[in-house]
């Protein structure tokens, strides 16, 4: 059984703008998982298309409660292939990425379709379909759904780290992104906390030499 995604998204950029991002969308703010990208392979064909296959280190942590079924030592990071393909002519760029670690407890397939909005030229659409599955015999449902909402989650940081790329580029400032605004929150509340511990410190101590 394989659990199946598809969704479709926007990006208010043109479709050279975004394929410029695509190679440069690392680090940003929203991908703090992805460690390391390394170019295995590129090449330019006869038709002009430029064919690249990357490999991509991210952090990968199961859910503690699959973690009882997994092996005591293993890895927290996993490899991933992304192999593109970008044809200017017809302005498009087509990648496919998949996990080549822990892939039999659970294989990530997702395919990506950049193009031109055919509403408004000045904008890239994205197609994105997902493949999930797992060998795991009596959990393989489980992990696929844990799979699935996890992915799901990505794509919205995906787009979000996109956006903040292109924002760069384009010479505006990115708007606060949700990790500074969680840490400034945080701050705050930490800050509060202190400053309500210290009062009842010395409200306590008050009234012990009374």
């Amino acid at each position: 059984m394989v659990k199946y995604f598809c969704c479709a998204g926007l990006l208010k950029s043109t479709w050279d703008q975004v394929c410029i991002a695509f190679w440069q969308r690392y680090p940003n703010p929203y991908s703090n998982h992805v460690l390391t990208e390394d170019i295995i392979f590129r090449e330019v064909t006869p038709s002009n298309c430029l064919i690249s296959r990357r490999l991509l280190t991210k952090t990968s942590r199961a859910p503690r409660w699959m973690e009882r079924y997994l092996p005591k030592k293993m890895s927290s990071l996993a490899y991933i292939i992304e192999d593109s393909i970008v044809d200017p002519q017809k302005r498009t760029m087509t990648t496919l990425t998949w996990n080549i670690t822990h892939a039999r407890l659970m294989s990530v397939e997702e395919q990506c379709e950049y193009g031109i909005n055919p509403e408004n030229g000045s904008w890239t659409q994205i197609k994105r379909q997902a493949w999930i599955t797992s060998n795991v015999y009596g959990l393989s449902r489980a992990i696929q759904e844990f799979g699935l909402a996890r992915f799901k989650t990505s794509v919205t940081k995906t787009m979000k780290g996109f956006e903040y790329v292109l924002a760069k580029m384009q010479g505006e400032t990115p708007t606060r992104t949700l990790a500074e605004t969680a840490t400034e929150r945080a701050r705050e509340t930490a800050l509060a906390a202190k400053e309500k511990a210290k009062g009842l410190a010395s409200h306590a101590q008050k009234k012990q030499y009374v």
